[in-house]
């Protein structure tokens, strides 16, 4: 990897690996963590509300990038705003493991400006080093082995957490995510030699909007407007978190649409072609980030999770497997939607068989007071990076194989293919539904791993592909703000997953939820396909 790429590649591909391996251990359990009952260590919520709560964290993650990017291209310089941002989301994720709901908001804003820091920054530290001319042609190859450093520590995580909270509760998993991230810290410490010469912080321009009037104009309305949002009576948008993201992010947009209208002649299209990609990228995000609720939902309840019985044993020694007693107790009250049965806000209980069992094929159902050895539901979570890593040497390759035969693919073109492939994915789900009868039986867990599959293709064309096409185009004294508005757009994406999400349960025929995301995915597709002249043009101009 050295003869072809930076040196530095390798020490920012394990940094990602440590901090991802830490985001995503705890975003894999995140929804089961705030609804599991109360008496097994959980938070006991209704699913919509975790769903909100969910939603609306991983939106706030992907925001605060503009911040981090804006402040290390200014005044902290990436390597400072990198450390800075590791240190806060480690003492996050270990702060998730202490009790009580006022430790778990602290951690949870730690968590959210921590990566506002890290992610774009590290982003852009990549770009830079490709910035060198002998490496210049390989820069979307690079951000594909990066992006791959990312799905390998998301794979191995879930194993993790699988473990730890199988063995000692959802503290244990939490803190193991803080401990990943701080060894990701030491990791980029210890290759600092290798980039620290393109962390240079960018001199002021004329045109450069000054950080105080961002600060008065952009960041202190925001908090206002959100804050207003949150406390105003009733609810526009479905819930007070959703009012208060959805109005705070108003004057970031407002921003970013400054930057075009301010920009000169030679700026212009560059931006206006990626805050156009950006705009499309967000219905991407929105169907994609379900895979934390709405297909985690599918994995918990609709999917058959029995462990093939050659691997049982060994699985259960390890503590990855969870096993459910197949014979009639007092267990906690769902009804015919999976939704638990509360009353005064209270969980109630029944008399009856674990809830697991509720929808199986009654051929396959056990005898009674027997033990099934189920898959954790998280680790259906590592589904996706797998698929990432095996996929990425293939797109690599298949790009690579064109190039070699004179056939261009355009970045811009990659991305719109992106969108259309994962609107393919939701089609996977849409069968199962009807396999499955509408969830009255549990389907095989291949719907599931066919989904990943395919929407990791659409990844592979999308992801990688857009913070290599901020990286080109941006303007110089911009990149890290840019690579921001990038984060901004998956923002928003995240935010409408949860918003989505919420709708779940309204959906008597949970074929028609996935329907709906996919006709938002082919709208995105079409409208980028019919910019695509007019963004090719604008990449052949400036690269």
């Amino acid at each position: 990897m050295a003869r072809k790429h930076p040196i530095g590649l390798s020490y920012l591909f394990f940094t990602e690996f440590w901090e991802r391996f830490g985001f995503y251990l705890m975003i894999g359990i995140f929804q089961l963590y705030l609804t599991d009952a109360m008496d097994n260590g959980g938070k006991g919520m209704d699913r919509k509300e975790a769903a909100d709560i969910y939603g609306t964290f991983i939106a706030f993650v992907y925001l605060t990038p503009f911040l981090g990017g804006l402040l290390a291209d200014r005044i902290l310089g990436y390597k400072n705003a990198i450390l800075f941002g590791g240190v806060l989301m480690g003492i996050g994720y270990l702060g998730l493991a202490l009790p009580g709901m006022t430790s778990f908001y602290v951690s949870l804003g730690l968590i959210i400006f921590g990566n506002g820091f890290f992610k774009p920054n590290i982003s852009t530290l990549l770009g830079n080093l490709y910035n060198d001319p002998q490496y210049k042609e390989k820069k979307d190859a690079g951000f594909n082995i990066f992006y791959m450093g990312i799905n390998i520590g998301a794979a191995i995580c879930n194993i993790f957490a699988a473990y730890m909270r199988n063995r000692y509760g959802w503290g244990y998993a939490f803190a193991t995510a803080g401990i990943g991230m701080f060894i990701g810290v030491g990791v980029f410490l210890i290759g600092l030699r290798h980039y620290r010469h393109v962390d240079v912080i960018k001199a002021m321009q004329p045109e450069d909007t000054p950080l105080m009037r961002i600060i008065s104009q952009v960041f202190l309305p925001a908090i206002a407007v959100g804050v207003g949002a949150w406390f105003l009576p009733g609810n526009l948008f479905g819930s007070d978190s959703t009012d208060a993201f959805i109005f705070a992010s108003i004057p970031v947009i407002i921003f970013y649409v400054s930057l075009y209208v301010k920009a000169s002649m030679e700026d212009k299209r560059p931006l206006a072609a990626l805050l156009s990609i950006m705009a499309v990228s967000v219905m991407f995000w929105a169907v994609f980030k379900q895979n934390g609720t709405a297909l985690t939902t599918w994995a918990q309840y609709y999917t058959d999770r029995e462990m093939p019985a050659a691997i049982q044993p060994v699985a259960t020694d390890l503590y990855l497997a969870e096993q459910v007693v197949y014979k009639d107790d007092s267990v906690t009250a769902y009804n015919d939607k999976f939704q638990v049965i509360k009353e005064n806000g209270v969980a109630q209980k029944t008399f009856g068989k674990p809830v697991y069992f509720k929808n199986l094929n009654p051929e396959k159902l056990p005898a009674e007071g027997s033990t099934s050895y189920l898959f954790n539901t998280e680790l259906f979570q590592s589904v996706n990076p797998f698929w990432v890593i095996v996929l990425t040497p293939v797109v690599v390759g298949f790009f690579g194989f064109l190039s070699r035969k004179k056939i261009q693919v355009s970045t811009a073109t990659k991305i719109a293919f992106g969108l259309l492939i994962t609107g393919l994915s939701t089609l996977v789900m849409a069968a199962a539904v009807y396999v499955g009868s509408n969830g009255t039986i549990k389907v095989s867990p291949m719907w599931l791993v066919s989904c990943y599959g395919v929407v990791t293709i659409g990844e592979l064309f999308l992801s990688p592909m857009g913070l290599s096409l901020v990286s080109k185009l941006s303007p110089k004294r911009l990149t890290a703000v840019m690579m921001g508005g990038w984060f901004l757009a998956t923002s928003l994406g995240n935010k409408l997953s949860g918003i989505l999400a919420t709708l779940w349960d309204g959906y008597e025929n949970k074929a028609n939820f996935f329907l709906v995301n996919c006709c938002l995915l082919l709208v995105a597709a079409i409208g980028l396909f019919l910019m695509l002249k007019w963004l090719n043009q604008i990449l052949k101009e400036h690269l």
